[in-house]
């Protein structure tokens, strides 16, 4: 190796944090190879990860050291891909890569190589973008469908119901059945829907992924009337379960398809609060207006 002039302390520190970065992120693509569908996306992912560990020899010629990989960031994406899919995972490990880049270009006065690195790594990222065509995805609109229609008409169902009956069981019984009954309904348009529509998406599944994502949503909203006795305290919960499943949910979709996560999780919370809120009202006047004692 050819002696090279010493590094600046600062951006030796860096380069170090690169070359880990980078080795991780070899670990990283290598293990998700096998989780990505199709022999050319398989071995997209593969170049890519060789091409990271050549990025971690360069940084190692600047600083003569062996750096071990990040093993928890190497678990932690591993999970993350394995639960959610390898496209948010590769999406969130994009994002952090574009952090990285920051460095690349604060050091490329000093080190020339890391031009070509940062070129290499916008490069990665355009071609995963356009190899990323994972099943689940294509049924996102389904989930949606689900997802949105049982937090707009169960939030809104359970917050009349609230003022109407004062009753925690008796809601929770009465919403469980709305819920269960809607989320069959749902399943069956959704699935003549695709039948309809002859896209290349499989009814059959889009009618399962629709039902399954109203189901769990009924669940969640419903469990603290299980749990919790005053009926208020219990809306509140199950309100808070609604915000912190549209706020999950749009954060990897926004991830997962590149949209505006505030914008569109302020357009979910607007819809599916508002309709409790007009719902809570109608409850107040039916019981008013009928004298309903419970």
């Amino acid at each position: 190796m050819t002696d090279r002039p010493a590094l600046d302390p600062a951006v030796r520190r860096r380069l170090l944090t690169a070359q880990r970065n980078e080795i991780t992120e070899h670990h990283i693509y290598r293990k998700l190879a096998p989780m990505v569908d199709g022999a050319h996306n398989r071995e997209v992912v593969e170049r890519i990860a060789a091409e990271e560990l050549a990025h971690y020899r360069t940084w190692k010629e600047h600083t003569g050291e062996e750096v071990a990989p990040d093993r928890l960031k190497i678990l932690f994406y591993c999970i993350v891909c394995r639960v959610f899919g390898y496209t948010f995972g590769i999406k969130v490990m994009e994002q952090g890569e574009d952090r990285a880049q920051v460095d690349y270009t604060e050091i490329a006065h000093a080190v020339p190589e890391a031009r070509s690195v940062l070129e290499d790594e916008e490069r990665h990222e355009q071609e995963l973008i356009a190899l990323l065509d994972e099943e689940r995805l294509r049924y996102v609109g389904s989930v949606v469908l689900g997802l949105n229609d049982a937090l707009v008409e169960l939030t809104g169902t359970l917050a009349g119901l609230s003022f109407a009956l004062m009753n925690t069981s008796l809601i929770a019984v009465v919403g469980l059945i709305t819920g269960i009954a809607a989320s069959l309904s749902m399943g069956a348009s959704e699935y003549l829907s695709q039948k309809t529509d002859e896209g290349d998406t499989d009814p059959l599944k889009a009618a399962v992924y629709t039902g399954a994502a109203y189901v769990v949503t009924v669940f969640l909203l419903i469990a603290p009337f299980l749990i919790v006795d005053h009926y208020m305290v219990a809306l509140a919960f199950t309100i808070a379960a609604a915000l912190l499943v549209i706020l999950v949910f749009t954060f990897y979709i926004s991830v997962a398809k590149d949209l505006d996560f505030r914008r569109r999780f302020a357009e979910m919370a607007a819809i599916s609060l508002g309709v409790a809120g007009i719902s809570f009202a109608i409850g107040v006047l039916v019981r008013l207006a009928f004298g309903v004692e419970i």
